[in-house]
């Protein structure tokens, strides 16, 4: 899985685009955040240099965070 926000200056538009590329090469969107301008997707690994390619877009693999 991976979170998908928008940088800085990113626009709606671009986040729209960003689902449908996400949706064209395989993933499923899990969950959209409302606070911030993002998105959660089941993505191929193989396929994420679609989305980390775009100037618009910060892509982070999801993970468990522990404190201890």
């Amino acid at each position: 899985m991976y979170n998908i926000t928008l940088k800085e200056g990113g626009n709606a538009e671009e986040l729209a685009k960003a689902k449908d590329t996400a949706k064209s090469q395989g993933g499923e969107i899990k969950h959209e955040f409302t606070l911030i301008k993002g998105f959660t997707v089941e993505f191929p690994a193989d396929r994420t240099h679609t989305l980390e390619t775009n100037e618009h877009l910060h892509v982070e693999q999801d993970g468990e965070v522990k404190t201890q």
